[in-house]
């Protein structure tokens, strides 16, 4: 992130994020980065890093958080919650701006494949007669 436009921002987003279920303390991260150095996919992609997506949120940079992919390579493993010192939820956190992000018409490929499918067929895989 080079430097932050004001156009770019979006100075309600901190505060809808929030109001949502599993965004509530992230504001009250101390940016200590143990979140990054505890998560085991940001060992093998860099490109997810918790401590990064925070100061995204906080800067009120909604359409880049939601475009890039990174906020989906979340495994939900909980050992950045269980390091943080301020107890901040972050795999809560990546679920709420999954759900914000699926809600503005942002989701990866694989995930708008799936919701087709339970649209049309009510189920993501076809059942046969043995199932």
């Amino acid at each position: 992130m080079d430097s932050i436009k004001s156009e770019q921002a979006d100075s309600n987003f901190r505060s809808e994020l929030t109001q949502q279920p599993g965004g509530e303390i992230f504001s009250a991260c101390l940016m200590c980065r143990t979140c990054t150095a505890t998560c085991p996919i940001t060992k093998v992609n860099d490109k997810f890093n918790p401590f990064r997506i925070i100061r995204l949120a906080l800067f009120g940079l909604k359409k880049e958080i939601f475009s890039s992919d990174f906020i989906w390579l979340c495994s939900n493993c909980y050992a950045c919650q269980e390091r943080c010192p301020q107890g901040v939820n972050i795999p809560e956190l990546m679920s709420t701006l999954k759900n914000l992000a699926v809600k503005e018409g942002y989701a990866p490929a694989g995930t708008k494949a799936q919701m087709n499918f339970i649209k049309g067929e009510g189920r993501i895989y076809p059942i046969d007669e043995f199932d």
